[in-house]
């Protein structure tokens, strides 16, 4: 495992239980966001980096008893707290790491990641393993449920230029990884980027 791997791990590790009490109004965030990807019944879904599941539900809602759900996470804490929260009803829990997925090819409609993009090693890379799983014409959706600007004051620091999730810097990273931006949201209450997977 790679160093940034084992950093994203103890962090998160450290943190899995108390997590949602840290941020327990997310939920409508979450829901609005799932939403916009358009899902259908029997659509296949992956979210990416699911944490303790918190987008699981409204997925499973999406989908319908005839779809798919799988909530990937490196974490076991954080898996650990979605058993705990019942979201393993609403879909599979995989440890594993969403930089390497063990999925087929084309196997998926969608893949939904909160907070996801600021701890993948090698951005470009491993968007393209998303897009990898992922079949020509399905959705990528990078959410958070707090802007740039709101996250960054959060965290006591300021946006800098090079931030991944600006839009002159995602809008051509997606591109590159097998992506074609949609949409883009930044505001207080909520980021959210769409893209379509291109051929």
């Amino acid at each position: 495992m790679s160093d940034d791997h084992t950093r994203v791990q103890e962090f998160f590790a450290a943190r899995a239980a108390g997590w949602e009490r840290r941020f327990p109004d997310d939920g409508p965030a979450y829901e609005a966001a799932v939403a916009e990807l358009g899902l259908r019944p029997g659509d296949r879904v992956l979210d990416a980096g699911c944490g303790t599941g918190r987008a699981l539900p409204p997925l499973r809602a999406a989908v319908g008893p005839s779809g798919v759900v799988i909530g990937a996470d490196l974490t076991p804490e954080m898996l650990h707290e979605a058993v705990g929260k019942g979201r393993d009803r609403d879909g599979v829990l995989l440890l594993t790491d969403v930089t390497a997925l063990p999925l087929r090819s084309g196997s998926l409609d969608a893949v939904f990641a909160a907070g996801l993009i600021a701890h993948l090693p090698r951005p470009a890379e491993n968007l393209r393993e998303l897009a990898r799983v992922v079949r020509r014409g399905g959705v990528l959706a990078l959410f958070h449920p707090v802007g740039r600007a709101a996250l960054a004051a959060r965290q006591g620091r300021r946006i800098t230029p090079d931030d991944l999730r600006a839009e002159p810097s995602l809008r051509p990273l997606l591109a590159g990884s097998g992506w074609r931006m949609t949409s883009y949201v930044d505001r207080d209450d909520r980021f959210l980027s769409l893209a379509v997977r291109t051929p």
